[in-house]
């Protein structure tokens, strides 16, 4: 049974002023505030804790092998993680994982 499009209209407006109000709450009203030191040492490790996150699902049971461990995308992941060891940086990590992936796929067919 579909939603009619007035309830797909009202679940869109509900979740964006809910976003919103998550986002207000932390920008808006501690703006400009300044954080006690052990908000801000946290803080930093925010997007450490997400990618993997992120990425773990990809690499380890990805949607385009039917949820089978894949060697290119393990590959690109492991490349990925060697370059940022070595350079330190996001950017040649992401270059290093991708064309590892795409090198891998045109060679394993």
């Amino acid at each position: 049974m579909m939603p009619a499009d007035t309830q797909i209209w009202l679940i869109i407006i509900l979740l964006g002023i809910g976003t919103f109000l998550v986002r207000f709450s932390f920008l808006g009203l501690i703006g400009n505030r300044q954080l006690p030191d052990w908000v801000l040492r946290h803080l930093r490790y925010v997007s450490v804790a997400v990618m993997p996150g992120i990425v773990a699902p990809l690499v380890l049971w990805p949607e385009a092998t039917n949820g089978e461990l894949d060697p290119a995308r393990l590959g690109a992941a492991c490349a990925a993680l060697l370059a940022g060891l070595v350079t330190r940086s996001v950017i040649w990590a992401v270059i290093a994982g991708g064309c590892t992936l795409y090198g891998l796929l045109y060679l394993l067919g």
